[in-house]
């Protein structure tokens, strides 16, 4: 996972980018590529089609640097989410084509696998944008799992603390199945790039 990216350094990458900074590019692939990579390849199942995603995240970054908003929140979560936008667009295109080609199931079966493929790109984008402090109390709950005076004890700060962080986090995973993944799209990234 990349590391966490302070404001500072989003409005300077931003400004680099907008300059058309070639460098700025190789940078900031450097640092969210195998994010994007993950995140395409947690939806669409395929190397390949997430090699795909991510070229085009890329592309897209490299041309619409201005697209984002830091109002909105940092460079990681803007990148998470057109990524996951990215992913479940080619992904619903791809069960398009193969039920048009005859293959197996119906249209709701399609509707219904997007849609799964939607709740779980929403909830790594919810995981991948929340602050450091809250994802790293889930992580040490989930993936080592720690109980909250455990996580506490690991991240040196109070059981009640702890037991805030992990609350919140799951608040904000709780809406992954609850919320539709953002289905407005930035201007010109919805479809095929």
């Amino acid at each position: 996972m990349a590391k966490n990216t302070p404001p500072r350094w989003d409005r300077r990458m931003q400004q680099r980018l907008a300059r058309g900074e070639a460098a700025a590019l190789g940078e900031f692939y450097d640092r969210f590529a195998s994010l994007v990579h993950m995140l395409a390849h947690r939806v669409l199942d395929d190397d390949q089609a997430a090699d795909q995603v991510t070229r085009e995240v890329f592309g897209y970054i490299w041309e619409n640097p201005d697209s984002y908003d830091p109002k909105q929140g940092s460079m990681r979560s803007w990148v998470a989410k057109l990524t996951n936008s990215q992913a479940v667009h080619r992904l619903r295109q791809a069960e398009a084509a193969a039920l048009a080609k005859g293959g197996e199931g119906t249209t709701e079966e399609l509707e219904q696998k997007v849609r799964r493929a939607a709740v779980a790109a929403r909830a790594d984008y919810i995981v991948t944008s929340m602050p450091a402090p809250l994802r790293a109390a889930l992580e040490l709950a989930y993936f080592q799992r720690r109980d909250y005076r455990q996580t506490a004890a690991d991240l040196g700060v109070t059981e009640d603390e702890a037991r805030r962080r992990l609350r919140l986090g799951l608040q904000l995973l709780s809406t992954a199945n609850t919320r539709p993944l953002e289905g407005s799209s930035p201007p010109g990234y919805g479809r095929s790039l």
